[in-house]
């Protein structure tokens, strides 16, 4: 196991193999959860933590565990870390734990964590497998706070609507004029799938574009290596 290695994994979880834009999983969390950046944040960040620990323990316990009972007990592992993480939201967030409702609960049967349990962890190290379980939900992290920000900006004029649910004495920010009227379809369904159809169009086009300077510079490198 290498550095490099452990890059790879990173970048593919995070960017090259996003589940979000790429593999689009979990699309309903994703969807329902964006109404601004705070909410998309903390649903993010609840689920790559899920993601990093289930990935880590199942992979130290993948010789031990039949393989004919193996999605049970993924299920079973993955339940006990969510219902820890359900309780300490409720404890100490409340008020955010309100605003998420089901969602934290049903992290257990997203299929971003079980998929990536069953394809990943279960064939690979403990290290490995948290770095992959970390870097996929770090991917969801990223993609939830931008669409959570984008429909939020859109719709309100403001960032960080729902800030004093975390740090009570913080307030939202306004970005846009007080003129602004708002947009509602932002921060309906209807804008949610409008906004990631965008960011998915935008990395594809961002990806095209690396590959074709890719594939402008072989044949400059080429004739120099010769």
């Amino acid at each position: 196991m290498n550095l490099q290695h452990l890059r790879e994994i990173a970048h593919a979880g995070i960017w090259k193999s996003n589940t979000g834009l790429v593999q689009l999983l979990g699309l309903c969390p994703i969807l329902a959860v964006s109404t601004n950046l705070i909410n998309g944040i903390s649903l993010g960040l609840a689920t790559a933590v899920v993601m990093a620990i289930s990935g880590a323990v199942v992979a130290a316990l993948r010789n031990l565990i039949p393989y004919e009972i193996r999605i049970p007990v993924f299920i079973l592992i993955i339940a006990a870390l969510v219902t820890v993480l359900d309780l300490a939201f409720n404890a100490y967030l409340h008020s955010l734990y309100l605003v998420l409702g089901i969602f934290v609960p049903l992290i257990v049967t997203n299929c971003i964590v079980l998929a990536r349990v069953e394809a990943f962890a279960a064939k690979n190290g403990p290290l490995s497998s948290a770095v992959d379980g970390f870097a996929m939900g770090a991917g969801l992290v990223w993609l939830l706070a931008l669409l959570g920000g984008m429909r939020e900006l859109i719709g309100t004029g403001h960032l960080f609507n729902g800030i004093d649910m975390i740090i009570p004495s913080a307030q939202p920010l306004r970005v846009l004029p007080e003129a602004y009227p708002g947009f509602l379809v932002a921060i309906l369904p209807p804008g949610a799938f409008i906004s990631l159809a965008c960011l998915i169009a935008g990395k594809s086009w961002l990806d095209a574009r690396a590959a074709k300077r890719a594939a402008q510079a072989r044949p400059a490198a080429e004739p120099a290596s010769a």
